[in-house]
């Protein structure tokens, strides 16, 4: 039986791709006084519910989505948060 689940997918830039986003955040925080936040990353969190079973075939679909549509697989890596079975 099919039932409503969510599935977290957390997309970063790959170690070496500039993220100026990042930099200006982390200059911002030396600004202001937090001299130890040393960097700053960014990335992109999705949330996505899925009604389904997440069997195997429709975990290849959530992979075939997070690469085509969300993620650039040449300069982002990404993470998948399955739920609990």
């Amino acid at each position: 039986m099919a039932k409503t689940v969510r599935i977290r997918v957390i997309v970063r830039l790959r170690p070496g791709v500039l993220d100026p986003q990042g930099k200006t955040i982390g200059n911002v925080l030396r600004s202001l006084g937090y001299v130890h936040a040393l960097r700053v990353h960014t990335g992109k969190v999705f949330d996505i519910e899925w009604n389904g079973t997440l069997d195997e075939a429709e975990r290849r679909q959530v992979i075939e989505i997070v690469e085509k549509v969300l993620s650039n697989p040449l300069i982002e890596t990404y993470e998948i948060e399955w739920p609990d079975r």
